[in-house]
């Protein structure tokens, strides 16, 4: 049997995070944390689903040949360590749509699901929820606006995906999810 390395990407406030979170539970998938810079947010515990870093350890990480993958994203540096990546377990993590290029180079058997909201609105109000800076909060709702324009109109982004689901934040939509993984293992 191959290893699946599971990908879902989408705005923010889409449900990645719980969409990795329930396929770990119910499909025994293992979670990559992304290696981060930037600071906690209220209720993130390190080594949890992030592992929260100084731009000091990310270079010494870096040096050590430890990091597969890094970009940029708001003024914030993220990175995937090798030794998740390129696991033998059936893997799952969250990535920035624009990353999708390089991970198709990267992981050859990268499995990706795109997620998209029924209802926009839904998603900025799941990131206004997680009461983020004043700043943070208008950067991410301007990302939200700007990805969601550019997924809609850049047939080319869209189809590096292997697939795309909506997300209607219900019961429905966690079982095609889960159920679309499962088929694909």
């Amino acid at each position: 049997m191959i290893n699946i390395l599971l990908a879902f990407a989408g705005i923010t406030g889409i449900g990645k995070s719980y969409y990795k979170d329930k396929v770990c539970e119910k499909l025994n998938f293992s979670k990559i944390k992304i290696v981060t810079t930037r600071a906690p947010r209220i209720g993130e515990l390190n080594n949890e689903d992030k592992i929260f870093v100084t731009e000091e350890q990310l270079d010494k990480m870096t040096n050590e040949n430890k990091i597969a993958y890094q970009f940029e994203l708001l003024g914030v540096k993220y990175a995937y360590k090798k030794v998740d990546l390129f696991s033998s377990k059936n893997t799952v993590f969250e990535m920035h749509y624009n990353t999708i290029y390089d991970f198709k180079k990267i992981c050859p058997n990268l499995f990706s699901i795109y997620l998209l909201p029924t209802d926009l609105n839904k998603a900025k109000q799941k990131l206004i929820e997680r009461r983020l800076n004043a700043e943070t909060e208008k950067a991410r709702l301007l990302e939200i606006d700007e990805h969601y324009n550019r997924i809609k109109k850049d047939k080319d982004l869209i189809r590096m995906f292997d697939y795309v689901l909506y997300n209607n934040y219900d019961k429905e939509s966690e079982e095609k999810v889960v159920n679309l993984v499962k088929e694909n293992l």
